[in-house]
């Protein structure tokens, strides 16, 4: 019997060599994300997290050490998690 795969639905941002994945599923929308982040990269869409000006990003991992969900995922060089 096969089984059927889901794929997760994820927002894909990318800039240069910085990368933010949301997996809007994980988002329950609480806005630390937002709130935390130094530059203003985040904002709110539709009761999600949601990468509004990914140019901006300093790379300082607040939204993905602080959301509570696991929804949140920084690149940098495509190595999860390597700051400058």
């Amino acid at each position: 019997m096969a089984e059927k795969v889901r794929q997760e639905e994820t927002e894909v941002a990318q800039y240069e060599e910085r990368k933010i994945v949301i997996l809007p599923r994980h988002c329950k929308g609480c806005e630390i994300c937002v709130l935390l982040c130094p530059a203003s990269v985040l904002e709110m869409k539709d009761f999600k997290a949601h990468v509004a000006r990914i140019e901006d990003c300093t790379e300082c991992m607040l939204c993905e050490i602080r959301c509570p969900d696991f929804a949140i995922e920084v690149y940098q060089s495509g190595k999860k998690g390597k700051a400058k």
